[in-house]
């Protein structure tokens, strides 16, 4: 990882496009190839990124990082304080909790919650930058990625985006599909996880465990 504190202004050209005025920030670099950018006031979330795959071309006084679609985020540098790199290991993934845990182990015993004719090829399917909770094949024997949270939130289906990137890049695997299943997702999440095309399924846990609910419904 690549850590570079400066007092740069950004723009983005892309669909979009964004600018932020001269102030010092943080630039981070990660293994996966991905940039962003962060201030000292938005806890973990950054001002503005680029998601691998792209490539960054370092010119003095501007980086250009530019992704397969050809959008670009210029960076203009006039001042660098720190420029430093750390080499950070292969990250062993986040360590679920106990209902999380059993809730993609049941996923994986019942995988046509997610349609007719899915069938599970391997649970905690190794890549690059961690597992993927379950590897499945749809009714047509397309790879479908999924990632299982208790509760979908936006992190979830940027993580599930990075593992949808790798996976596509593997001939034996592609295309792949991704599922973001969880007991609830929050409409942030769904947004952003249906417009790069990740489905989202909402699944009952007790109904999973076999748990019939004592209170009435009218439906």
């Amino acid at each position: 990882m690549r850590l570079v504190i400066a007092r740069c202004s950004v723009d983005y050209v892309g669909r979009l496009s964004a600018h932020l005025p001269t102030a010092t920030r943080l630039l981070m670099v990660k293994a996966d190839g991905s940039v962003s950018v962060h201030a000292d006031d938005r806890a973990y979330k950054p001002l503005n990124w680029m998601s691998p795959p792209c490539r960054i071309q370092e010119e003095p006084g501007v980086w250009r990082v530019v992704n397969k679609a050809g959008e670009e985020l210029r960076i203009t540098l006039e001042e660098i304080f720190q420029d430093t790199s750390y080499e950070l290991g292969v990250d062993p993934g986040l360590v679920k909790d106990g209902v999380e845990a059993h809730l993609q182990e049941l996923l994986a015993a019942n995988p046509t919650t997610f349609g007719e004719g899915y069938t599970l090829v391997r649970r905690e399917y190794m890549t690059a930058i961690g597992p993927v909770d379950l590897l499945c094949k749809d009714q047509q024997g397309g790879s479908v990625a999924v990632e299982v949270k208790r509760r979908g939130e936006i992190d979830g289906v940027e993580q599930l985006t990075r593992y949808l990137e790798l996976m596509n890049r593997d001939p034996l695997l592609a295309p792949v599909a991704g599922i973001f299943a969880a007991q609830e997702i929050k409409p942030q999440a769904r947004v952003l996880a249906e417009d790069r095309g990740i489905r989202c399924v909402v699944v009952d846990y007790d109904k999973l465990r076999g748990i019939e609910r004592d209170e009435l419904t009218l439906f």
